[in-house]
């Protein structure tokens, strides 16, 4: 898979080559588990399907009274020794029409 869920606290690494529903899937699978969702995409391409993989999940979530809101921030990483300049995600679950079993931070 070219992207990497670890384990809760970690970041979901997105590339220009993810499957946005596989990363919609995870999305979803992480906000009704509770589990806060990170996301990092380096490049304009994994940019694209990062943001494709959030309107998808909201395709996934809204139905069962789940919406998100996502929070775009810059993040400096190091890749191969060089620095890079990611687009960082984070994702918040907000809960709609009634449903409260979802735990947003």
């Amino acid at each position: 898979m070219p992207f990497d869920e670890m384990q809760a606290g970690s970041c979901l690494k997105v590339s220009s080559k993810s499957s946005p529903a596989s990363v919609a899937g995870a999305i979803a699978g992480m906000v009704k588990d509770g589990v806060p969702v990170e996301m990092q995409a380096v490049g304009a391409g994994a940019v694209n399907q990062a943001v494709k993989a959030i309107a998808i999940s909201r395709g996934f979530l809204s139905p069962i009274g789940i919406e998100v809101a996502c929070i775009p921030s810059f993040a400096d990483i190091v890749i191969d020794n060089e620095y890079r300049t990611a687009i960082h995600f984070s994702i918040v679950a907000q809960s709609v029409r009634g449903v409260t079993d979802v735990v947003a931070d």
